[in-house]
């Protein structure tokens, strides 16, 4: 339980700021750009979105404000609604452009409300095993964030780990139990190094969580990173406000510099500060650290989904819904989706990174997309694909609906597999049920709504000269897509 009584003290104006917009592309081919890992159930049935907004949730803490991708941003309302988290406000990047600018956007908002109001800034996808004790260090944190710090969580190393940044932590600051200077940051380091420091008890690792006033945040940006604040105020005197939605302006947020808060401010601002936590804390990112942070059986191997191993050791081994079998593989990745299937040593879980470039650079869409498609009312997914035709099944959440649309080049069917569509049709409107159907000509003006209480599912057959999602022209939108 976190101290501080029901709606006062220092709890009542902490404000979760989640940074959702990273790709986690070293999880492919679970976490693509598309659909990121902080989207996923990773460490509980929960994803690491609802379990991170879970651990700041209940009356010591004003609703969360999430930053994200403009593109996730029904996503990430529609997963904090389905984890009960009421009131939280979303941010809208119209670009990535690294935790600086993102950072810089939430306390320029939070700023303007509220200039002492403490942020508490994460990442959407990390693990976090004891959260009291993460209430306890953020005890801590908050008392040096009022005493005009930046403070950041090391963890304490459970392994040499290269992957991560490591803070050699200083000497206890006065007045602040619990948190000390910051002596240096250092860069990934190799084996060796990384070694010495978990040897030596002085080196954390680099969370990435940080606690500071709003008003601190803005003085050290402008301090140390003028051209990052200057551009996000400008992007954010252009937002747009629409619901939960604030939408920063985009061209402003382009110009903004790409770089992380660790190089734009803590390396070399003088109130930077840590406190020391081992509260089980884990990135997730790499396959190596799911294994890490994921319980195994004897033989020391992880196995989720329907899998079966015979003879097999230290390995990982994941599938999405295929029957995946492993036989006589020794510390081993093996993860299984609808559409591909990645296996390499687990030490080589870093290099992930490296397929999903080639990957890149050979155009598959593989790299970035599943072949579930998420959109705002809900979702699709190719099921066949051929010469002059494809066939799509598509799932409408109750109460939502598709934009009101035509094609150029194809035509569609719809038939009706669960529940009820509303179908308009040009000037004509069909009420459709199960097993029932409806063609859509090409160059017809149509829209399918769901006026239900459970999901529509329906198959759409697709034909005509050119089948891309590109073909689509909106003339009305729920949405606000163009």
């Amino acid at each position: 339980m976190v101290a501080g009584a029901k709606g006062k003290g220092p709890y009542s104006v902490i404000v979760p700021v989640i940074l959702s917009g990273g790709t986690g592309t070293r999880l492919w081919p679970l976490s693509r750009e598309g659909y990121p890992k902080q989207f996923w159930p990773l460490v509980s049935a929960r994803t690491m979105l609802q379990e991170t907004a879970s651990r700041a949730a209940g009356t010591d803490f004003a609703p969360p404000l999430v930053v994200c991708n403009e593109a996730h941003r029904f996503l990430v309302a529609e997963q904090l609604r389905a984890a009960h988290i009421e009131g939280a406000r979303i941010l809208l990047e119209p670009v990535g452009r690294n935790s600086a600018p993102a950072i810089a956007a939430a306390a320029l908002l939070l700023e303007a409300e509220n200039p002492e109001a403490v942020l508490w800034l994460m990442a959407a996808d990390a693990a976090i095993q004891d959260v009291p004790a993460l209430h306890v260090a953020l005890e801590h944190a908050v008392t040096g964030a009022r005493a005009g710090r930046i403070v950041t969580f090391g963890m304490k190393p459970t392994a040499p780990e290269t992957g991560y940044g490591y803070i050699e932590a200083g000497a206890p600051l006065p007045g602040a139990p619990g948190v000390s200077a910051i002596a240096r940051f250092v860069e990934k380091p190799d084996a060796a190094k990384a070694a010495d420091f978990v040897a030596g008890g002085r080196h954390l690792w680099n969370s990435g969580m940080f606690v500071a006033t709003a008003a601190t945040l803005v003085a050290e940006l402008e301090r140390h990173a003028p051209e990052v604040l200057r551009t996000v105020r400008l992007a954010l005197a252009e937002a747009q406000r629409d619901l939960d939605f604030v939408r920063l302006g985009a061209e402003a947020f382009k110009a903004a510099p790409a770089i992380s808060i660790d190089y734009a401010v803590m390396e070399k601002t003088a109130c930077a500060a840590v406190v020391p936590a081992d509260i089980g804390w884990s990135d997730l990112g790499s396959w190596a650290a799911m294994w890490e942070a994921s319980a195994k059986d004897t033989a020391g191997n992880v196995a989720q989904g329907p899998v079966e191993l015979v003879d097999s050791s230290g390995c990982y081994v994941r599938s999405e819904g295929i029957l995946t079998g492993v036989v006589g593989l020794k510390d081993t990745v093996v993860v299984t989706t609808e559409d591909a299937v990645l296996v390499m040593p687990r030490s080589r879980a870093q290099d992930v990174k490296l397929l999903v470039e080639q990957l890149r650079r050979a155009g598959r869409k593989e790299a970035t997309e599943h072949r579930r498609i998420y959109r705002p009312w809900g979702h699709y997914e190719g099921l066949i694909q051929g010469d002059r035709f494809q066939v799509k099944k598509i799932q409408v959440r109750p109460g939502q609906k598709l934009s009101l649309q035509k094609h150029f080049h194809r035509a569609e069917h719809w038939v009706v597999v669960n529940g009820t569509a509303i179908v308009q049709r040009d000037a004509e409107t069909h009420l459709l049920r199960e097993n029932e159907s409806i063609y859509l000509p090409l160059g017809c003006v149509h829209r399918l709504e769901n006026p239900g209480m459970i999901p529509l599912t329906l198959i759409e057959v697709q034909s005509g000269a050119y089948l891309g999602e590109d073909d689509i022209v909106r003339i009305e939108d729920t949405y606000g897509r163009a």
